[in-house]
């Protein structure tokens, strides 16, 4: 493949993978709430194959909105972290056309063959796959194997969730979106549990205690677990006491790296919240297992909200300021932006708890808004090259 055709202007996009799906992630994520909104209010027609307007937001949140901005994260840090290749150029672009067919697909179904939406929306997670699983395989540091079959089972889910939506079952989609919820979990647990005890031990000097493989293997086991159990329509006090079960481990793993001593710092006390949200949201689970004082779907929007939003604000954050080539200074707008998702987490709460359609208004506004102000302030940076550095990054937000 020529090279030379992605050294022209405006190719800086296509040099590094959180660049071309941090920009397609943050522009869609209101374009998501909107359709949802649209369709339920009965101005626009969702595909045949998309299912009610629910199932449509919710396959659009986990398998277009998050993973965008996943697999832009993934892109970023292996090559530093496992050191494998860099993605870049044609098979970038290559990955972010899939992400955008898929999107295309789920919005124009109407006009097109069932089968074509499907493949079409099915194809990222095995082309990435297959550029990054061999190498990932092959990393020296063994651990981050876990990928593969992460991505596998997300990619599994999804397929469920098609298999649902074309067989009339919508027991069997909504299987798939929460079996994608899980996977998410997971790699939310196992992802951020790393990145965020290294960065504060970095601010700390050293301040924290090692890892305990015992509790990290637990806190994986645990959420496994609580996915088994709730997949596969066990009792709902089995599932609450696993619920429970992984409250007490996270809360114990989440108080092993101190956040209290980086409160000050934004980029990484928006890391310990994600974290302290996830402890919640099992918390959530529990109770609605064990008591059915709540719905089992509150615990869902405390962690998509609170815990993957906040993450992923502050990831994005560091990755852009980082990665081309900007001090690790957090802009003001963005600190307003971390706060405004954090108060989106108790306002949707609230939302689902008592069915108020004002705070699901205000949530989705609050949510929304963080994202845009992101998109505002970078959006320049990831289509422009990077800043000159004297040293280049070791690892993402090292």
């Amino acid at each position: 493949m020529n090279r030379n055709r992605w050294m022209g202007p405006g190719a800086s996009v296509w040099g590094s993978g959180f660049r071309p799906f941090y920009l397609l992630g943050t522009l869609y994520a209101p374009l998501v709430l909107v359709g949802a909104a649209a369709a339920l209010g009965g101005l626009v027609t969702l595909p045949a194959t998309s299912g009610t307007p629910a199932s449509w937001h919710g396959h659009e949140m986990i398998f277009g909105f998050a993973a965008a901005l996943i697999v832009g994260t993934l892109l970023t840090a292996l090559p530093s972290w496992a050191g494998t290749p860099e993605v870049r150029g044609g098979p970038l672009a290559l990955l972010a056309g899939l992400w955008l067919a898929g999107r295309l697909a789920m919005w124009a179904g109407p006009w097109l063959p069932k089968a074509v939406c499907t493949a079409a929306d099915l194809a990222l997670v095995p082309a990435l796959l297959a550029l990054l699983g061999p190498a990932v395989w092959r990393a020296r540091n063994r651990f981050f194997r876990w990928l593969v079959p992460i991505l596998l089972a997300f990619a599994a889910a999804n397929a469920v969730h098609h298999a649902g939506l074309l067989l009339h079952d919508p027991a069997l989609s909504r299987l798939g979106l929460e079996a994608g919820v899980y996977t998410v979990v997971i790699l939310f647990a196992l992802m951020g549990g790393v990145l965020t005890p290294i960065f504060t031990g970095n601010a700390t000097g050293g301040a924290l205690p090692g890892m305990d493989l015992r509790l990290e293997i637990l806190a994986a086991g645990s959420i496994a677990l609580l996915a088994a159990l709730d997949l596969c329509g066990a009792p709902p006090a089995w599932v609450g006491l696993a619920a429970l079960g992984c409250a007490v481990v996270h809360a114990v793993r989440t108080a092993r790296w101190r956040g209290w001593l980086v409160a000050r710092q934004p980029l990484l006390s928006v890391m310990h919240l994600s974290f302290v949200w996830l402890v919640l949201a099992f918390v959530l689970r529990a109770v609605a297992g064990l008591t059915g004082l709540v719905s089992p779907a509150a615990w869902l929007h405390v962690f998509t909200v609170g815990s993957l939003g906040m993450m992923m604000l502050g990831l994005m954050t560091r990755v852009a300021l980082r990665h081309t080539g900007r001090p690790l200074v957090v802009p003001v707008p963005m600190r307003f932006a971390y706060a405004a998702m954090f108060a989106a987490v108790p306002v949707r709460l609230a939302a689902e708890i008592h069915a108020l359609p004002v705070a699901f208004l205000v949530a989705a506004l609050l949510w929304v808004g963080a994202f845009a102000v992101f998109l505002l302030l970078f959006a320049r940076a990831l289509l422009a090259p990077s800043l000159p550095r004297a040293v280049p990054p070791r690892m993402v937000g090292s």
